[in-house]
C-alpha cells in the first residue's frame, strides 16, 4: 500500500510521461534499492503480473537496470541520472509537440489574435502569464494595478524590464508598501496611488496597455490552501476595451499620463 507522499510522487511521474504502473514500480525500487518482482508487489499496488512489463519499459527508458538472475533483480538508476533522463525526454517531447503546432499554425488561415472579443483566463498562474505576455508586447505605456499579494516575481521583473523602454506605472492603494518599494524602488517604474481604496473583497488586478488593451481580474474561492482563485477577462482593439479604458481614464489619478 502507498502513503500520501508516495501517491503524489506516482502522480507527478505520470505527468512526466510514465504510466501508473511504471511510476509505481520506479518509486518502489527507489525505496528498495534492489528487489524482485515479488518485492515490488509487496510494496506497491501494482499487480505482480504487471511489474515485469513495467520494469522492462523502465529499462528501455533508462530508468531501471536489470540483473538476469533467478529470480530477476531490478534496481532504479541514481536519482540524479533519473532526473536528467526524464528532463531530456520531457524536453524532446515538448520540442516535438511545439514544432508540429508551429507548422500547423503556419499552414492555417488564422486571423489576428486581437480579433473582436473578450477572452477569459482562469487560475492565478495563467493570469500572471497573460499579464507578462501583454506587458512584453507593449509599445508605449503600461499601467498595472493590484495588491502586492498578486504581484509575483516574474510579473515584477517584466514590468521593471519594460520600464527601461516605455512608460510603466504600478498603482496601488498602498504605494509605500515595503513589497512594492523592494520590487520597484531602484527601477524606472513609477509608483502611483489609486484614487480610491479598493475595499471590495473580490478585487483582483487591472492592466491597461497602449490605450487599446485591458485586463481585469477578480478573486473567488480558494485555488490552493491559502491562495484565492483568480479569473480574468482581457480584450484588445475592441469596443468593450475602449469603453473600459475610458472609464479608467475618468477615475485615474491626475499624475498618470492621459494617453493611457
Amino acid at each position: 500500500m502507498t502513503d500520501d507522499g508516495e501517491s503524489e510522487a506516482v502522480e507527478a511521474l505520470q505527468r512526466l510521461g510514465l504510466s501508473k504502473y511504471e511510476a509505481g514500480v520506479f518509486v518502489a525500487l527507489e525505496r528498495l534499492g534492489t528487489g524482485t518482482a515479488r518485492d515490488v508487489d509487496r510494496m506497491t499496488d501494482v499487480p505482480r503480473s504487471q511489474v515485469y512489463g513495467a520494469a522492462e519499459n523502465l529499462e528501455e527508458r533508462g530508468l531501471v537496470e536489470v540483473q538476469q538472475s533467478n529470480p530477476i533483480q531490478y534496481r532504479a538508476v541514481p536519482l540524479k541520472e533519473a532526473r536528467e533522463t526524464l528532463a531530456e525526454r520531457f524536453e524532446r517531447e515538448q520540442d516535438r509537440a511545439f514544432e508540429y503546432l508551429e507548422r500547423a499554425r503556419e499552414g492555417a488561415d488564422h486571423e489576428d489574435e486581437h480579433q473582436e472579443g473578450v477572452w477569459t483566463v482562469h487560475g492565478r498562474d495563467n493570469v500572471s502569464s497573460r499579464v507578462r505576455q501583454i506587458v512584453a508586447d507593449a509599445e508605449e505605456s503600461v499601467l498595472y494595478a493590484g495588491g502586492p499579494d498578486l504581484l509575483d516575481d516574474e510579473v515584477a521583473a517584466t514590468l521593471r524590464e519594460r520600464a527601461d523602454e516605455i512608460d510603466v506605472w504600478v498603482c496601488s492603494a498602498t504605494v509605500d508598501d515595503p513589497a512594492l518599494v523592494d520590487a520597484f524602488g531602484d527601477s524606472a517604474v513609477t509608483l502611483a496611488p489609486f484614487p480610491d481604496d479598493p475595499t471590495d473583497d473580490a478585487a483582483g488586478r487591472l492592466l491597461a496597455v497602449d490605450g487599446h488593451t485591458i485586463l481585469l481580474s477578480v478573486l473567488g474561492g480558494e485555488e490552493l490552501p491559502g491562495v484565492r482563485k483568480e479569473t480574468a477577462i482581457w480584450s484588445a482593439d475592441t469596443g468593450i476595451a475602449t469603453v473600459l479604458l475610458e472609464l479608467l481614464r475618468s477615475h485615474i489619478v491626475d499624475d498618470i499620463d492621459a494617453e493611457l
